[in-house]
């Protein structure tokens, strides 16, 4: 038998071609650098969805490891995306599916009662854990990590009034954070700074063990107000707004429009009306080269460390964000711009300037690093391993993303379709290849009964209900909802 033999100068893997296998030898295990970006949606430039973005940063990331074009989170929001992750756990398994403190986790799921997070998980086979920033919804309130920078505080600073919105303006009871504009900082005033500052402190340090490292950006997360001079990298009057269609939800049923209407936020006939959807646009563009620029100080500090051979790093958002399309901005939805996320590998004997279409989540993280790891699988992980694609981006891949929002509403992707169910058994079916923007609803057509049985086939046969640790101020759908099951809505 035939192989290829790849030497990482301190560490040695063994790549087999004819058995498809990745082979870490024990006794040099690669260190991980997980990055995580809050409510970054598929617009980086690598991913080549939108126009005139500014990543620099992950971009050369791109270009020197592989890019998942197709990976979404299990849920459109942050607590239960990131619970998702790092428990291995579907939310329609646990419940979890709206927002809930981190420490309620284990008390509010019978199924993630005895979960192992992944960095501890990491930590039990002999690695050092570090962490910094907005991991957990909460940071690291459940004190998972060994190591952990506490310095995110919030999402500020903030102006003494609203610069563009308020959701007082249209709402008593629903509340955003919402609000854009340049503000007069200094890049070491922003919290994303010091993040970067703590990550690459110990990136310098010596680690006797390997290490598993994350690091979690804020931005752009609202409000977006980042310094003037991330504003000054765009020229707003060339700047262009999503592609909109103002009859957009006319063939989408009932439910799917009561689930996704978000009164608190800025719609797009209010942005139009007011002239504001450029200067928003705008910021969400300066916020994520503001936060490009931190991830780029890490990862030269990586570069210029002794690690830099041996550490697999892992770019990824928890889920994306509307910025106009389908009269929205927010994430909170089963559609594509929400769900869908960038993700990137990156590192020994990944192949640069690689990529797949094959649909993934990111609940496909924890058992993908434990197998890169040569760490023994976790048998509760309800993900799957991402290496076959690793070695051969071409590789068939029978799987389907899933994402939930709520209670049975779900919403499932292939290599080539957006299927999404609905709890009253309503649903919406999308081609991808001819419909990137999803205006047509193909689902109630004769012609894609076929393919809409299919994806029933598929979707998962059991749905957690609703943990009592759930708590979301989003509309009167959800308020609903959550009193079926005993919830009282928190206003």
């Amino acid at each position: 038998m035939q192989k290829i033999i790849f030497i990482a100068l301190s560490t040695l893997f063994i790549f087999s071609i004819e058995k498809k296998e990745w082979i870490t030898v024990e006794k040099e295990k690669p260190n991980i650098l997980f990055i995580s970006i809050d409510d970054l949606n598929d617009w980086p430039g690598f991913l080549g969805n939108f126009p005139k973005v500014h990543t620099p940063n992950m971009d050369k990331l791109a270009e020197n490891g592989m890019v998942f074009n197709n990976a979404h989170c299990q849920a459109p929001i942050c607590a239960p995306s990131r619970t998702s992750l790092f428990t291995g756990l579907y939310p329609h398994s646990t419940g979890l599916y709206y927002q809930f403190p981190d420490k309620e986790i284990h008390e509010g799921s019978e199924k993630a009662k005895n979960t192992i997070f992944l960095p501890d998980y990491f930590e039990n086979h002999g690695y050092k854990t570090l962490g910094v920033g907005k991991i957990f919804h909460n940071g690291d309130k459940l004190s998972v990590f060994q190591e952990f920078g506490d310095v995110f505080q919030g999402f500020g600073p903030r102006p003494e009034t609203p610069l563009n919105y308020s959701s007082k303006w249209f709402s008593d009871i629903r509340r955003t954070g919402t609000d854009w504009g340049p503000m007069d900082l200094s890049d070491s005033e922003m919290t994303d700074y010091e993040i970067a500052d703590w990550a690459i402190e110990k990136i310098g340090q010596n680690h006797e063990k390997p290490f598993f490292f994350a690091v979690g950006f804020i931005r752009p997360h609202v409000p977006w107000y980042v310094p003037e001079k991330w504003f000054d990298l765009f020229d707003i009057n060339s700047i262009e707004t999503p592609p909109y269609l103002e009859n957009d939800l006319d063939d989408v049923p009932e439910v799917s429009r009561r689930l996704h209407e978000m009164p608190a936020m800025p719609n797009t006939q209010w942005l139009i009306e007011e002239g504001k959807w450029k200067s928003m646009v705008h910021s969400y563009l300066a916020s994520t080269a503001f936060v490009d620029h931190q991830i780029g100080r890490v990862l030269t500090a990586l570069e210029n460390s002794p690690y830099r051979d041996n550490t697999i790093v892992v770019l990824w958002s928890d889920h994306g964000y509307h910025l106009g399309e389908k009269e929205r901005t927010c994430k909170h939805s089963l559609w594509q711009r929400a769900t869908r996320v960038p993700l990137v590998f990156a590192g020994p004997n990944i192949k640069k300037g690689s990529n797949t279409d094959a649909a993934v989540g990111l609940i496909d993280l924890y058992p993908t690093l434990l197998e890169m790891c040569g760490l023994p699988k976790y048998t509760a992980n309800e993900g799957h391993s991402l290496m076959p694609l690793i070695i051969n981006p071409k590789e068939k891949w029978p799987h389907v993303a899933i994402t939930s929002y709520g209670y049975k509403n779900i919403s499932l992707y292939d290599k080539n379709y957006h299927f999404i169910h609905y709890a009253d058994g309503t649903g919406e079916l999308y081609d991808l290849r001819k419909d990137p923007n999803e205006w047509d609803n193909l689902f109630d057509q004769p012609d894609f009964e076929k393919v809409v049985m299919q994806f029933k086939a598929l979707m998962p046969k059991n749905h957690a209900p609703i943990s009592p640790v759930n708590k979301i101020n989003a509309n009167e759908y959800i308020d609903a909802e959550l009193l079926k099951f005993g919830i009282e809505p928190q206003y």
